[in-house]
């Protein structure tokens, strides 16, 4: 099975049915987050296939997004009731 690395995905979608649509594809790979922020565990080729749908929904005069990788060393700071990223034991993409 491939790694999977965790990544999270930041957007800001100026078209409300553009938005949804983000929203749907990242739903779909994401173990949390909030609002315009998800954490997703991704393989490259999951990564590449989020990218690349995401590059078909957004307007790229008028949205904005980021994808930022997170070292598997580095330490992850959460407060209030955030909870830590885990990478659940497996995924339901449907």
């Amino acid at each position: 099975m491939a790694a999977r690395e965790l990544y999270l995905i930041a957007y800001d979608i100026t078209d409300e049915k553009r938005l949804n649509r983000v929203r749907h594809i990242l739903k779909g790979y994401s173990t949390g987050g909030q609002k315009s922020v998800y954490e997703c565990f991704l393989t490259d080729t999951e990564l590449d296939f989020v990218v690349e749908e995401l590059g078909f929904v957004i307007d790229e005069e008028a949205d904005r997004v980021h994808v930022f990788q997170v070292e598997r060393r580095a330490s992850v700071y959460v407060l209030g009731i955030a909870l830590p990223p885990k990478d659940p034991s497996y995924f339901y993409i449907g």
